[in-house]
């Protein structure tokens, strides 16, 4: 069994691997809890699980579909080094992932009034914080990862090397307005990273959420659950309302499938040309 987990992981690096430890680690907990060895799992032991996730830890679709890929890889590793002869995960259904995004975006002016506490904010990070991530759209691990060398020029263009998905770099062009908050939050400091929690040390995902929930309550914007994927989410749906084209907005987000870049189109447009608007209106004298 460690053969074959360190196998399948030995095919990922960085922060993929860590994810994808993460999600093997659920399954294989989930088969201790249930005396079940995973090499001897057959297919209706993958869909308990999957309705074990579902039903008991009741996750998104998506999530329970990431997690189910993950559990199929794994046995397609174990089938391919010759530990079993089949995989038990290759018939299971996996659950339908809306074509929508969940996550709605902020609006126009919910984003500005955002971005304009964070610039008026005493702390430098919480400016750079919302630039990198609602500005350029970077994922939040990026915007954690970055340090002050990362910063260049590339070009004439001022440039942040970015290390995303699968440890890949790529270059990053900073607006004006992104390059001043940067250069607020770095300061006199030659090296170390962009952003600091309140400590004084890296800002990771949770001191980020904390800083994210802080900088809306104090704007008076009101979201049901403020997280850091809200704002790339925004920053895809901003760059849409300019009128940047769906292709240009793929390739500035960086998702390696358009479908993605659409799920977050749709979710925007499906509220704002919802007919119960029309109907509404033509209603309005009785109303």
């Amino acid at each position: 069994m460690r053969a074959a987990v360190a196998a399948y992981l030995g095919r990922y690096r960085g922060l993929t691997r860590q994810h994808s430890e993460s999600d093997l680690r659920v399954f294989l907990h989930w088969c201790t809890d249930h005396d079940l060895d995973p090499l001897t799992a057959v297919r209706i032991d993958i869909e308990r699980y999957v309705r074990w996730l579902q039903d008991v830890r009741c996750y998104q679709p998506s999530t329970v579909s990431r997690r189910l890929s993950i559990v199929t890889g794994f046995y397609r590793v174990c089938v391919i080094d010759g530990i079993l002869p089949h995989s038990p995960a290759d018939y299971v259904r996996r659950p339908t992932v809306p074509a929508e995004s969940p996550t709605l975006g902020l609006r126009h002016l919910q984003f500005e009034a955002l971005l304009t506490t964070a610039r008026m904010s005493a702390n430098p990070n919480d400016f750079a914080l919302l630039a990198l991530l609602g500005l350029l759209g970077l994922r939040i691990f990026e915007a954690c990862g970055s340090n002050i060398t990362d910063l260049g020029e590339e070009h004439g263009h001022r440039v942040l090397r970015v290390r995303g998905k699968g440890g890949k770099v790529v270059l990053v062009p900073l607006p004006p307005a992104v390059a001043r908050a940067i250069e607020r939050a770095v300061g006199e400091r030659v090296d170390g990273p962009i952003l600091r929690n309140m400590l004084g040390g890296r800002m990771d995902r949770h001191a980020a959420s904390r800083r994210l929930r802080h900088l809306a309550a104090a704007a008076g914007v009101r979201m049901p659950r403020m997280h850091p994927h809200m704002l790339r989410h925004t920053f895809v749906t901003t760059m849409l309302d300019a009128g940047v084209s769906l292709r240009d907005v793929q390739i500035a987000a960086r998702h390696a499938d358009p479908r993605t870049t659409m799920r977050y189109d749709r979710a925007r447009n499906n509220l704002d040309r919802h007919p119960n608007y029309i109907l509404a209106a033509y209603m309005a004298p009785g109303t």
